[in-house]
């Protein structure tokens, strides 16, 4: 919506039956898994947003809206209009979609099924979204890189016939340091595209002014709790969280629908420009003044007049009343959000988890007031920061939970990922400019506790050979198989010399060099670590090879080289008759 977006959001009931009829009549031939049942993935129809409920559930703070219908005759699929022909606002033509704004829609459409296959997320339902919040971009009035070329902003969000939503961005993104205001083609407030913003056409930055960024952090908006947008109940929680308005739903499903039966590209800029707004406001259109009509036939002659009648007597005028001296409005009572004075740690306990597992602490954080006093009611943002994989439970890197009685919001649990280190999860209050609260969480590398072989043969060979079983172990860590474990293989001198020896058994290299000292392995998912094969040299004796992992697991395991048997004798000597000699009497001679 454009920036003169600044009257109430008022839902009459003409645009709402209009729309329900039109969504009815579209529905007739609408596709079978639109309006399949079933729970939306993720979350349940129990916990979809319920309509005209909470502006900061939505991706919009619920600003107004373009309440403009599709034509109920279906479109069929047209080629791209040459340039500089603008299409009508009517018939097969609206159903053009500006170029550069098709092919963001299409493009994040085509990433969220990379990302987040399960949520079916159609390229239509994003340019039904976009057709409805900002009428294409404005009709495609973007540069070639997608940014449109003026911003486009909702109303000033100050409590004056909107949501009151104090100020998040500094001015950043809606260059207003007092309120909020939503921004861009998509309508993001500020406080949300903080955490859903998305860089969607690769130049580095987050331009909720750009058509690509704006329509992939749609799309990830639109998923981020896996909802299956091929069922009723998916599409329907999926709408709601964006602008929370059964209005709005029928409005944006009847452009869906209407999208899904056939659409082509029109030329950036040609785009029809809707007029009517869930606001009463006409968006800004403006016609031009008709001259007067010519009369077709010249006036009639007067007739003349009747006789007048004597005129009555004028009554004497009434005293005019004292005008009432005007009220001073109330100033409206501060919201929970506005008594926020800081926000504190409520006993989260130290966060660590080994790579790969859940943490078993979850953050918690506190809203008070300057005296200390609980807020209830009051959102508050979790953000994972910093180099890290680790996310929250299902999947995303941010939380926005709404404080209990005690002031109390528990961020969801965290999950490690692969890559070790510390990062910051940042508490922030939702419409509040206040001291973020940060906390520390490390991953450490993923360890074992235990190790054993895996058989229990006895490993040995005879000098210059080669042992005829490979070792293998299994690493354990609490009972449980420990995958993805870091471990060595050494043969070691002694139980107390850890140091390599230099005779003896050993494994081979890529060139087939003799190697005593193995690093850089891993155990499998399962636990299991198969070292390569083993070869001895002419020492005999007793060795020991040593495997330890990350965590301290240490086994060791005992190598046997004994002496190959002698050879037997010649041919020549059996022929001449001489006595064989016993092997105590070998040892004896030469002795």
């Amino acid at each position: 919506m454009s920036a003169h977006f600044g009257r109430r959001l008022r839902k009459g009931a003409v645009n709402t039956t209009v729309a329900a009829v039109a969504v009815a009549a579209l529905a007739a031939s609408q596709a079978p898994d639109v309006t399949a049942g079933g729970q939306a993935g993720g979350r349940t129809a129990a916990d979809s947003p319920s309509a005209d409920t909470g502006v900061e559930d939505s991706a919009t703070g619920n600003s107004p809206y373009y309440t403009d219908l599709p034509p109920l005759n279906s479109p069929s699929p047209s080629p791209s209009q040459s340039a500089g022909t603008t299409p009508a606002a009517t018939g097969d033509t609206e159903a053009g979609i500006p170029a550069t704004v098709l092919d963001a829609y299409k493009k994040a459409a085509a990433a969220l099924a990379d990302a987040k296959p399960g949520c079916n997320l159609p390229w239509e339902l994003l340019a039904a979204i976009g057709k409805v919040e900002s009428g294409q971009a404005r009709g495609g009035r973007v540069s070639a890189d997608g940014t449109t070329y003026s911003p486009i902003l909702g109303p000033v969000l100050n409590g004056n016939g909107f949501a009151n939503i104090s100020d998040t961005d500094n001015g950043a993104y809606d260059g207003d340091t007092t309120y909020d205001r939503a921004v861009g083609p998509m309508q993001f407030i500020p406080s949300t595209w903080a955490w859903a913003g998305r860089d969607g056409n690769g130049d580095g930055k987050k331009d909720p002014n750009n058509i690509y960024d704006a329509a992939l952090a749609a799309g990830h908006y639109l998923c981020r709790y896996s909802w299956d947008m091929s069922t009723a109940s998916g599409l329907r929680s999926a709408i709601l969280s964006y602008n929370n308005s059964t209005e709005y739903f029928n409005t944006v499903r009847s452009w869906l629908e209407y999208y899904r039966k056939g659409t082509h590209e029109i030329p950036d800029g040609t785009g029809s420009l809707p007029s009517n707004r869930s606001d009463d406001n006409d968006g800004g259109a403006t016609t031009s003044p008709s001259t007067s009509p010519t009369p077709s036939t010249p006036p009639a002659k007067p007739s003349p007049s009747p006789t007048p009648t004597k005129p009555t007597t004028p009554t004497k005028p009434t005293k005019p009343t004292t005008p009432t001296t005007p009220t001073t409005p109330t100033t409206p009572a501060p919201t929970p959000t506005d008594t926020v004075h800081h926000i504190e740690d409520a006993g989260t306990g130290k966060l660590t988890a080994m790579a790969g597992d859940a943490f078993t602490q979850r953050i918690s954080a506190r809203t008070e007031t300057e005296a200390g006093k609980a807020v209830g009611k009051v959102r508050v943002r979790f953000t994972i920061v910093g180099d890290t994989d680790a996310t929250f439970t299902g999947g995303e890197r941010f939380a926005t939970i709404i404080t209990d009685s005690k002031g109390v919001a528990t961020a969801p649990a965290l999950q490690a990922g692969e890559k070790t280190g510390s990062f910051t999860v940042r508490a922030t209050v939702v419409g509040r400019l206040i001291s973020a609260l940060d906390y520390t969480a490390t991953v450490t590398a993923r360890a074992a506790d235990a190790l054993a072989r895996t058989s229990s043969t006895a490993l040995a060979c005879t000098a210059g050979g080669e042992f005829a079983e490979q070792v293998e172990v299994k690493a354990t860590y609490k009972g449980a198989a420990a995958g993805r474990v870091a471990a060595t293989a050494t043969l070691v001198k002694s139980a107390d010399d850890a140091t390599a020896i230099d005779k003896g058994p050993y494994f081979k290299d890529a060139a087939g060099n003799p190697v005593r000292a193995l690093t850089d392995l891993q155990t499998g998912a399962d636990g299991l670590l198969k070292l390569p094969k083993l070869y001895a040299d002419d020492t005999t004796g007793t060795f020991l090879l040593r495997i330890t992992t990350t965590g301290g697991a240490t086994l060791t395991v005992e190598l046997t080289v004994t002496a190959a048997p002698s050879s037997s004798p010649s041919p020549s000597e059996s022929a001449s008759g001489s006595p064989s000699t016993s092997p105590s009497e070998s040892a004896t001679t030469g002795s």
